[in-house]
């Protein structure tokens, strides 16, 4: 494994205590405050300027959007390859790291660890400094309206700094809820940047919530359960090699997020999963791509909590300096793989089956009483006592929802085509718009057979759930349609937003909700007089009518959809009613 001899040293921080670098023009607020505090804003903002004016070769600071409130979201690319441009690094085959902080804002470990990451990489002169192998894309604040929303205690359950950013933007949106979806500006900026310079690998850097134990990290890497299995394989080294990295320096890290599979009750142990795509390392692997999420522990202090970022940020960049050309090559290959995906099954959404493996993690004594305050069990650690808590791991995770692919691609009708269009050029999907109609067209179409919104409302959105299915119809198709073709990189992607049952799919985010409500109607006594004609003049449709009221108690006393029963018989029914607008072909239109 590439190791200089300053990457050696960075990993020893778990020794020895940050230097106070109160006179670097390039130092943070937290390094001059003994890692108590974190600066606004404006910091990253001098940061930026002053990387690029100490270090112009190596180092360009961009503006890559603005926030609804209009601040500069800004990206430092930084490299000593020379390549600080993304033409450049695609032209030379460097492997891209984009390493991102503070996607919630008050998890902010990851913007001062990776300016102290950055700082101590451009200081190193040694040959195989890693920033030679590779384009560093560093964010130091995604969420950057919510960094500005500041005070004490925003994250009441985290132990320092002593005031931090908010967790949702401006205009409230959790941005690791819209990845796939892509609402927010802020997402939409980030994913024109993605779709610039094409990350091999994403690093998304979080606190996270939850009890009390001794693990101080976990790092969670897709793929390694799902999409490509050659990319899986790499993926698995990179996790198990910063997982590796970082318990050789002190750290306690784990593979899988750590949440109890019952909340609150340790002994219901771990499951596992999949995260859809709304979340960063649900996507990335989509796009045949790494992603990780790095969670520190909420509950160790801000100083801890940024040695161990800062470390994992050294790791990375040290595993893409020695692997990422080799990685980089997979991921490519797997691009041409996932083009050949037409009539595969491919799998949208992924479940821990029932299997368990013990495992021995490290906690504290616990008590488990009835609060007098909420009247709920509640659970109380005694940190002075660790103890170990032999539980259970559910981490055997299998496809729960596969689609074969349509051998040809989707069709997305006029009606829908600028919205629909303007999403898959976020998110850097391939497709075309066919000039001309075309008339009684081979297709798939998706019924739904039963509709559920949810009742509340998430980021903005009321969530349709469909049952149905794709059945062959012969439809017109008029001009100005998009036809989305499988066969490009992006294919699982294209899947994950277009097929209607997928989990972050536009249909399950309710952007289809209207085609699935009924608008057109027959009054009850119009129907009533409609009904009984059509039993008169079809005798083998009132022996259908006679036998599913014997059959069906539900239905025989429910007058509407008794009458409804024979309104859809009728030539004024909407044939539209809960048909989903886009349909599958599996003929390239000309």
């Amino acid at each position: 494994m590439l190791r200089s001899a300053v990457l050696s040293a960075l990993l020893t921080l778990t020794v020895t205590p940050f230097v106070n670098a109160a006179n670097d023009s390039l130092s943070t607020v937290a390094e001059r405050s003994g890692f108590q505090k974190t600066g606004r804003y404006e910091e990253v903002i001098a940061l930026c300027a002053a990387f690029q004016k100490t270090y112009p070769k190596q180092v360009r600071c961009t503006e890559f959007g603005r926030t609804p409130e209009g601040r500069p979201m800004l990206a430092l690319i930084v490299s000593r390859s020379g390549a600080l441009s993304a033409a450049e690094a695609h032209k030379r085959g460097l492997p891209v790291l984009l390493v991102q902080g503070g996607i919630h804002a008050g998890e902010i470990d990851g913007k001062d660890a990776g300016f102290l990451a950055l700082r101590e990489a451009l200081q190193d002169t040694s040959a195989d400094n890693p920033l030679s192998k590779q384009v560093l894309v560093f964010v130091p604040v995604f969420n950057i309206d919510g960094h500005e929303r500041f005070g004490r205690w925003n994250r009441p359950n985290q132990r320092g700094p002593e005031e931090m950013g908010w967790r949702t933007t401006g205009q409230n949106f959790n941005l690791n809820r819209d990845y796939a979806k892509a609402d927010a500006p802020e997402m939409q900026a980030m994913l024109k940047l993605v779709n610039q310079w094409d990350p091999l690998a994403y690093i998304d850097l979080h606190v996270t919530d939850g009890a009390k134990f001794e693990h101080d990290v976990s790092i969670q890497v897709e793929p390694v359960h799902a999409s490509d299995l050659a990319l899986r394989k790499d993926g698995q080294a990179l996790r198990d090699n910063v997982i590796g990295d970082l318990a050789k320096h002190g750290s306690l890290p784990q593979a899988f997020y750590l949440s109890f599979n019952v909340d609150d009750d340790p002994s219901s142990g771990f499951v596992d999963d999949v995260s859809p795509p709304r979340f960063s390392t649900g996507y990335f692997h989509l796009r045949n791509r790494f992603g990780m999420l790095v969670e520190t522990h909420s509950w160790k202090d801000y100083p801890t909590r940024v040695r161990i970022t800062h470390n994992a940020i050294v790791a990375v960049m040290a595993q893409i300096a020695a692997h990422g050309s080799n990685w980089l090559k997979t991921a490519q290959q797997a691009d041409l793989r996932a083009a050949q995906l037409g009539g595969e099954a491919v799998p949208l959404s992924y479940k821990a089956s029932a299997q368990t493996r013990p495992v021995a993690f490290r906690g504290y004594e616990y008590t488990r009483t009835p609060s007098d305050i909420s009247g709920a069990l509640m659970t109380h650690y005694d940190e002075s006592k660790p103890q170990i808590w032999n539980v259970t791991l559910r981490d055997d995770l299998q496809p729960d929802l596969s689609v074969k692919a349509p051998l040809a691609g989707y069709l997305v009708p006029a009606a829908h085509a600028a919205w629909v269009g303007q999403k898959l050029q976020q998110h850097g999907i391939a497709f075309r718009v066919l000039p001309a109609a075309q008339a009684n067209a081979q297709l798939e179409a998706f019924r739904a057979d039963k509709t559920s919104l949810d009742p509340k409302s998430l980021e903005s959105h009321q969530r349709l759930t469909l049952q149905g299915a794709w059945h062959a119809e012969t439809r017109e198709l008029g001009a100005g349609a998009l036809f989305v073709p499988i066969a490009q990189a992006k294919a699982r992607l294209v899947m994950a937003l277009l097929e209607p049952q997928a989990p972050d799919s536009l249909a399950a985010w309710g952007r289809f909700n209207n085609a699935f409500e009924k608008k057109e109607y027959m009054e009850a006594y119009v129907a009533e007089d409609v009904a009984r004609a059509q039993l008169a003049a079809d005798p083998a449709l009132a022996a259908e009518f006679k036998k599913k009221l014997a059959d069906d108690p539900e239905f025989a006393k429910d007058p509407a959809a008794r009458l409804e029963f024979f309104a859809r018989r009728h030539s004024s029914w909407d044939e539209r009613f809960n048909l989903y607008p886009v349909l599958r072909t599996d003929v390239v239109p000309g």
